[in-house]
Formats: structure tokens, sequence, C-alpha cells
């Protein structure tokens, strides 16, 4: 496992950075008007939350981890940040006053197996004209299976080996002595794959309007964890299905 993967306060500045500087942006070039009510599906320790509570937004992040939970109220607490958690699968979530100007939902589609009924519970959370924003890493890209979460440091750095047969990949996973719990995890990843194609699919299904697409191939998440200069996936690359998944470190979505 990765060093930054243990460090969950470094994890949550990595967040701060990359919302203030590329999801908020780039959601905003769309609502024009700073959000009122902004709920985060899958917060984690609530980082990406932290720069629209700083603008005064009415902030709610929902974790199915209530570890993350905990660290999350600690975290905007040092911050002297408002913000409401709850410990909660998203499918139990009704909320009664719903009407969120944005809802934002970051590397969590792919963990989802029903991501229709997701996408159909996420519009109930909506206002008229909320916009929902969703990223995920394509399938196919090096690090699509999420194996950065390996505990041996081989496996943890080998690109492209989640694309595998399932049971040669577990076979590796063993091979590499990775506990089951961590086995299990990443063969659930595999399991609930998303694509490109097979997103928009659901997002068509659900009855949602794609406002705008971006592919990136290197992932702005990159800046702050490696140093590298985002990058825009080419418009040629970008138009050829199905081979633009392997060169899509992350899929940027937002849909009305």
């Amino acid at each position: 496992m990765q060093k930054r993967h243990k460090d969950r306060r470094n994890y949550f500045d990595e967040q701060v950075q990359t919302c203030k500087k590329y999801y908020l942006p780039y959601s905003l070039d769309y609502i024009k008007n700073i959000p009122c009510r902004v709920m985060e599906v899958g917060c984690g320790e609530g980082g990406n939350l932290i720069p629209f509570a700083e603008m005064g937004c009415d902030v709610i992040g929902v974790d199915l981890d209530a570890l993350r939970v905990q660290q999350a109220i600690a975290f905007f607490k040092e911050r002297n940040q408002n913000g409401q958690f709850i410990a909660s699968d998203i499918f139990k979530i009704n909320d009664q006053q719903g009407g969120y100007s944005l809802v934002l939902m970051h590397d969590v589609i792919e963990h989802v197996d029903d991501k229709l009924q997701l996408l159909v519970k996420l519009k109930s959370f909506l206002s008229t004209d909320g916009v929902l924003f969703v990223a995920f890493p394509a399938w196919q890209m090096p690090f699509g299976g999420h194996q950065q979460i390996c505990h041996g440091k081989l496996l943890s750095h080998l690109p492209f080996f989640h694309l595998l047969p399932t049971s040669m990949y577990k076979c590796m996973l063993k091979l590499g002595r990775e506990d089951d719990n961590t086995i299990n995890e990443l063969l659930s990843i595999k399991r609930t794959k998303c694509s490109i194609e097979h997103f928009r699919s659901v997002v068509k299904k659900a009855g949602f309007q794609l406002v705008n697409e971006r592919f990136y191939f290197i992932n702005p998440h990159y800046e702050v964890k490696f140093g590298l200069t985002p990058r825009r996936l080419s418009r040629f690359i970008a138009s050829i299905p199905y081979v633009r998944n392997f060169f899509s470190t992350s899929c940027f979505y937002l849909l009305k």
C-alpha cells in the first residue's frame, strides 16, 4: 500500500487542494453562482467539501465508513468550518429538504453494482436546476483496478494487471501475499468496473442530460500526488470508443 493511503490527514489535504483548483471551478463554470447547498456522496474525510464550506455553502457529506465520517468531523472542526456528515448507505438517506444545487460523487460510482439505481436516487436530491458532478477512472486505464491499495510494493505499482481474467488476477494477488480483505475489495472493484461507454449508457437510462464531459490523460489529482501537470486527453483519442478508456485516468461529467 502506498504511504499516502495510510496518512488520512495528508489525503484530506490533497482532496482540499485538488477540489479547490479543479473540481470546484469545473462545476462553477456551469452553475455560475455559488451553490447554496452541496452534498457529496462517498465523502471520505470531507476534503472535497472544504472549498465549498469556505465559500459559505451549506455542505453535507455521506459515507459508508463511520471512521472516515469521524475524521471528516474532526478535520472540519480543526479548520473552523461547518459541515454535516452522515455515516450511512446513500440508499437509506431520505432528505426531506432536498434541493441541492450541486451533488458531488468522486471516485465512487466504479465501486457500485447498480449504477442506474444510484443515479436515479441522486436525482431526488437535486434542485430543479441542480447539477450532478461525477468523476471516475476509466476501468481500462493503467490503475483502473485501484491496485494501488495493495500492500505489496510491486503490485501496488504494477499497471494494467487488473485487466487479467479474474482467476489469473486473483492468483497474482495471492502470490503477492495480499490479505483476504484487500483481495476481496479488488475483486469487487473488478466486478463493478465502469467504462466510459457503460457510464454514458446508464446516464441516458437514468434520464439525465449530459451537460459536459472531459477526459484527462493525466488526472488533476496527480498534481498534488506526484507533482505531474494535469493534461486533457487529445480530442482524437477521446473520440474513439473503447480505446479512450486505456488513456483516461479520470473522466469528469456534469449531469442535469
